[in-house]
């Protein structure tokens, strides 16, 4: 019996180093991550953990290394959430994702469809502005649902939720493993996910 083929990596990195000012936050990083993986992040705070993930968004010049894509892609097929929401207040639910989708692409589910996966059904209408933390965050992941994006890139993505909340990013994540996506998440917290996870862990500052 022929044997099985490895699956192609969806993100390789190769020998990765960065600094922030005059200080090092690591070097000689390698990993890869494959469709249906999630790797987490961990380290103390300034270890760079978040760095790492605005480095491979490509929001932050690295100071050497590679970052590799499947098909050997120039741009990165991922979606980023971070600390900052990338809510705009001023505009409703639906607005928000409407305008993301038109900047991202009506590849995933319809704004409705999204609030609804999210837990905020029937606040479509409402201002961001007026939403709570928690109530922001699902908004945030809702955002990733409107547009399909293979890997994801989460800087602690149960930030400001609620048990029911973590629970909601566990299932998210679980969908898009099983959907062939990949996960590189950056979290102190234990996140409500099926399965093994792989670990990687940046040193303190140096």
């Amino acid at each position: 019996m022929a044997a099985m083929n490895a699956p192609e990596a969806l993100l390789t990195v190769t020998d990765l180093a960065l600094s922030r000012g005059e200080r090092q936050l690591f070097s000689g990083l390698g990993f890869a991550v494959s469709a249906g993986e999630l790797l987490l992040i961990r380290g103390p705070n300034g270890a760079g953990k978040s760095s790492l993930l605005l480095t491979l968004a490509g929001i932050l010049r690295l100071d050497r290394g590679t970052i590799g894509w499947a098909g050997g892609d120039e741009r990165a097929p991922l979606h980023l959430l971070g600390h900052l929401s990338g809510i705009k207040p001023r505009l409703t639910l639906s607005e928000n994702l409407v305008f993301w989708r038109a900047v991202n692409g009506p590849t995933g589910l319809a704004p409705e469809a999204a609030l609804d996966a999210t837990g905020l059904g029937g606040l479509g209408v409402i201002e961001a502005g007026h939403l709570s933390a928690g109530q922001t965050r699902r908004l945030a992941l809702a955002r990733l649902l409107v547009t399909e994006r293979t890997i994801w890139l989460l800087d602690e993505p149960t930030a400001s939720l609620d048990t029911a909340g973590d629970a909601l990013v566990g299932r998210m994540i679980e969908n898009h493993l099983q959907s062939g996506g990949a996960v590189v998440a950056a979290t102190h917290s234990d996140l409500a996910v099926a399965g093994a996870a792989r670990t990687l862990t940046l040193g303190g500052a140096r």
